[in-house]
């Protein structure tokens, strides 16, 4: 079984232009983003129509255009692939969301993360969008959290930052988040 260094070590490779690294790499990476796909996915209400293999489908096509990026680890690449994730799935939340999108907000961080409708996705991308103004990094927790499934050890390693703050400002940005989707008045994160 690979290592995190393994991967390292082959994206660094491939950034440098090595085909046999792609080679090594490209089942890899398909497990990787299999991973974040499925764990995003899970928490998807029923009969969502993007379904996991064309989502990781979509990132690959995405990711394998990135010729000249200079990767720098493992946990680099997972934040790149959280980023295209979130564009991939709020891309197709606002194309095939309904007329009516007036109703409550159903957005969950505990346990798996999931949103109800595309409405919903499309009114957090919203959010994250104003809450990275105000504090970029906040609005990566959340982007690494939520949409790319990272755990707390791996979001502290893609932002360089310990676990502990990875905690603390996950917790304010949820509730920062909590205030904006219900439109309750918030001035900083």
């Amino acid at each position: 079984m690979e290592t995190p260094s393994d991967i390292t070590q082959l994206l660094m490779a491939w950034s440098e232009g090595s085909e046999t690294a792609l080679e090594k790499l490209v089942p890899l990476v398909e497990a990787e983003l299999h991973r974040l796909a499925r764990r995003y996915l899970k928490g998807e209400r029923p009969g969502h129509t993007l379904q996991t293999t064309a989502l990781v489908n979509e990132a690959y096509l995405r990711l394998i255009d990135w010729k000249n990026v200079r990767w720098q680890n493992r946990a680099h690449f997972l934040g790149v692939s959280a980023k295209l994730m979130r564009h991939i799935l709020v891309d197709h939340a606002r194309r095939n969301r309904g007329k009516n999108a007036a109703g409550s907000i159903h957005v969950s961080f505990e346990g798996t993360a999931s949103v109800e409708r595309e409405e919903d996705l499309v009114a957090l991308d919203d959010a994250l969008n104003d809450l990275a103004a105000m504090d970029p990094r906040k609005s990566q927790i959340i982007e690494l959290r939520f949409f790319g499934g990272l755990t707390v050890p791996e979001t502290a390693e893609v932002l360089k930052i310990s676990p502990r703050t990875v905690k603390r400002e996950w917790s304010v940005a949820q509730a920062w988040l909590y205030c904006a989707l219900h439109g309750e008045q918030q001035d900083e994160a």
